[in-house]
């Protein structure tokens, strides 16, 4: 079967922990938006890649200025997100109507490679599911009533994104009734009883929260050079 590629990124963030007025995902990262390098690296990944991108209709403006920079502009849809990440998923996954590998990617990890976009292709492709994650290099404690104990880190791992699924995995799964449990797709296909594939991800692909985030991503894509 040819699978069409349609990545669902997801960007709702208001950007309060940036101290900033502008949205953390419109911020300007080596001279263009976050988002736009978070497209860019789909867009790279195969030609053929569609790009869903679900927003809050408060940023569509922005999102419109940001895809002028685009010398070839990706084939893109802009769709409007939903109260929880759970229902903005769920919007974008509406322009899904072929059978597709479906990407679902944060838009303020802007340093994906197209390496792991391909790297997760072929584990869904293989296994219906690949879900990124890296080790935890910190000594972690579990806090319970009135105490804490030390726990064995390398029983955890820490999850990134794009978390990739075959489309006839995530549809149903999202057909389902909101749950707050669900903290991230993997756990929404879990739920109907999906064991979920995990793949090596990437330390640089981080996640940009902070404003300390924006200054780590600036260098390490100067060593990108």
């Amino acid at each position: 079967m040819e699978y069409k590629k349609v990545a669902i990124i997801v960007a709702g963030g208001s950007g309060t922990r940036m101290q900033s007025a502008v949205p953390k995902q419109f911020l300007d990262l080596s001279g263009k938006p976050v988002l736009y390098h978070t497209i860019a690296a789909f867009a790279a990944a195969f030609p053929d890649m569609e790009i869903v991108l679900v927003l809050p209709e408060a940023h569509f403006t922005f999102a419109n200025h940001l895809l002028l920079a685009f010398e070839q502009l990706p084939a893109i849809t802009i769709v409007k997100g939903g109260d929880t990440r759970f229902h903005s998923v769920k919007n974008g996954l509406q322009q899904v109507t072929e059978p597709s590998v479906v990407f679902i990617h944060d838009g303020v990890r802007p340093l994906v490679s197209t390496t792991l976009i391909r790297a997760c292709y072929e584990a869904a492709l293989s296994h219906g599911s690949a879900i990124p994650v890296i080790d935890m290099k910190d000594s972690i404690r579990e806090i319970t009533a009135g105490a804490n104990a030390a726990v064995d880190r390398d029983r955890f791992k820490i999850i990134q994104t794009p978390q990739t699924f075959l489309s006839e995995l995530i549809l149903p799964a999202f057909e389902l009734p909101y749950d707050p449990l669900f903290t991230d797709e993997a756990t929404v296909v879990e739920r109907l009883g999906h064991p979920v594939y995990l793949l090596a991800g990437e330390e640089s692909n981080i996640k940009i929260t902070k404003p300390l985030d924006l200054t780590i991503a600036e260098a390490l894509l100067k060593d990108r050079g």
